[in-house]
């Protein structure tokens, strides 16, 4: 029997995208063995830009966006999951081209749910989210490359956006000197309370440099922003260190040269939080649950509810927004 429920729906006229929460009922889900009840869900850029049409992100309107999904189990065709279990749906075609968490109902493969972990609420869960668990991947891939704490500093770009601001948070927690590169002055404050140790101004990093090396003030780096950031950050690592790559805001291409690789052994670390196995996730997951109630989670999130989601993904869109937002569905 098909269950009405609240969305945030995007509709395509004439080239024109426009945004409203409506009223729809699961039966105009698509298939899949799961349906969730989502309790919260979590903004990111992706659902900003498929909120404006990109068809990078989402190719076919209308759509019901959302990358972030936390719920209950409503109904399961699979022995692996039954109902009332509570679980994490980040990723793969989540919210792109499969209806997403910004609606009250998601139905999705078993293979991409993850069950909660234990010492995380929902609400902790989305806290984090898909940028908490991008976050905590280029942490674990910087770890296995070798970074300890006794090694120096980390520089994390980007550091008051929701990857950013969130590696800050769990990169103090666990003992880091971190280093926050932002544009936001004003913000300064902020990062601190995060747990930053040093604050500087993103233009050191995102101004073109041509010296092929530069001074080694990092143990490794976070970084978020590609183009000239990720290349004067790859020259600022120290030998042996890494660069964990996760994002573009500045720049999908950059200029580098192969001198800090051959010279100092440095390594590019790509980092990629949507189709990976998801026993990755799971690993992932069950680390960030250690965190859950760190004093940080709370200050950088912002809470909102489903109506308040559309001026919230055009602030988000412009560039303004300066917290991880989570969005309570009910």
């Amino acid at each position: 029997m098909a269950t009405p429920y609240k969305a945030l729906f995007i509709e395509e006229a004439d080239g024109k995208y426009t945004q409203a929460i409506i009223e729809r009922n699961t039966d105009q889900l698509p298939a899949g063995e799961v349906l969730v009840k989502v309790a919260y869900s979590a903004l990111n850029q992706k659902d900003a830009m498929s909120a404006h049409g990109n068809k990078g992100v989402t190719r076919n309107f209308p759509h019901q966006p959302g990358i972030d999904a936390a719920g209950t189990v409503a109904e399961s065709s699979v022995a692996d999951f039954k109902s009332g279990d509570e679980v994490i749906v980040t990723g793969y075609d989540l919210g792109m081209n499969t209806a997403g968490g910004l609606g009250q109902y998601i139905r999705v493969p078993a293979k991409w749910i993850v069950k909660k972990p234990q010492g995380m609420t929902l609400k902790q869960c989305m806290q984090f989210g898909t940028a908490g668990l991008t976050a905590q991947l280029c942490i674990n891939k910087l770890e296995h490359n070798g970074l300890k704490k006794e090694q120096g500093a980390v520089l994390v770009t980007g550091a008051t956006g929701g990857v950013g601001s969130i590696a800050v948070a769990l990169l103090a927690n666990a003992g880091y000197h971190v280093v926050a590169s932002t544009g936001k002055a004003e913000q300064t404050d902020y990062l601190k309370s995060l747990g930053a140790k040093e604050v500087i101004d993103r233009k050191t990093l995102a101004e073109e440099n041509k010296k092929p090396m530069l001074k080694d003030l990092y143990a490794a780096a976070i970084d978020v922003a590609g183009g000239n950031t990720l290349a004067n950050a790859i020259k600022s690592v120290k030998h042996s260190g890494s660069v964990a790559a996760c994002g573009l805001v500045e720049n999908p291409s950059f200029a580098g040269s192969v001198f800090p690789h051959i010279l100092r052994n440095v390594n590019l670390l790509g980092v990629d939080s949507v189709e990976i196995p998801l026993a990755d996730k799971k690993a992932a997951w069950d680390k960030m649950a250690k965190a859950a109630n760190i004093p940080a989670m709370t200050t950088l999130n912002e809470e909102i509810t489903l109506d308040k989601v559309i001026p919230a993904l055009e602030l988000m869109f412009k560039g303004g927004a300066t917290r991880h937002i989570v969005v309570k569905m009910s």
